[in-house]
């Protein structure tokens, strides 16, 4: 697996609570081994305990996506280092489930599961996946979606950086809110009574002539 795909641990963990909309699925031990995916030997470690821990680490991760998406890469950049020194990786050299076509493993870097508990290893995986990110493709490739009232957050990896929304669900439905926005702006102006504003032909006065 490739490091920066760790990413996808912080976001899955932001993204489970939409502050705007009063919406958070993270009520339940079996939605934080949810978000392990496929890791089944570290989700079988959560406990009702981690519920807690798992908020308190979004918390942390979507500030430093707001950091970002402000611009303040600074701050972004603190924000993740100190997830970093408090929840340390253990990497490995793996090569599970990776062969060539001589059957030979395809050596890569594993973030190996903390042994702790359930949130230090999730937090470890989730803060070195996003520092990869960050520091691969800069601060400013990590954003919130602008599709109001969403603020999902999102990794850009377009090759213009001009990514604004988490899906293509809320692309569509910011530019369909923004072509109604601007059909009522027209209406306004072609219903405005006559005798207000001034026209092309309105505005030019002609001075009193003085010549005899």
């Amino acid at each position: 697996m490739e490091l920066a795909s760790y990413s996808d641990f912080a976001l899955r963990l932001v993204n489970s609570e939409e502050p705007s909309r009063g919406v958070d699925t993270l009520t339940s031990v079996e939605a934080v081994r949810a978000l392990f995916g496929g890791n089944h030997s570290a989700a079988r470690r959560a406990t009702d305990a981690d519920v807690t821990r798992f908020r308190s680490v979004r918390a942390r991760l979507r500030a430093v996506f707001e950091a970002a998406d402000d611009g303040d890469a600074r701050l972004a950049v603190d924000l993740l280092n100190s997830l970093l020194m408090e929840f340390p990786v253990s990497p490995q050299i793996s090569g599970h489930d990776f062969l060539d076509e001589a059957g030979h493993p395809r050596w890569h870097m594993h973030l190996a599961d903390h042994p702790s508990n359930a949130t230090a290893g999730y937090a470890a995986i989730a803060a070195m996946g996003l520092a990869f990110h960050l520091t691969e493709h800069g601060a400013d490739r990590l954003g919130l979606c602008q599709a109001a009232p969403c603020r999902n957050a999102y990794l850009d990896t377009s090759t213009n950086r001009s990514r604004r929304y988490c899906s293509d669900r809320c692309a569509t439905r910011a530019n369909v809110a923004a072509y109604r926005a601007r059909k009522r702006q027209e209406a306004g102006r072609g219903n405005r009574p006559e005798g207000t504003g001034r026209t092309a032909d309105s505005s030019q006065t002609t001075a009193p002539s003085t010549r005899h």
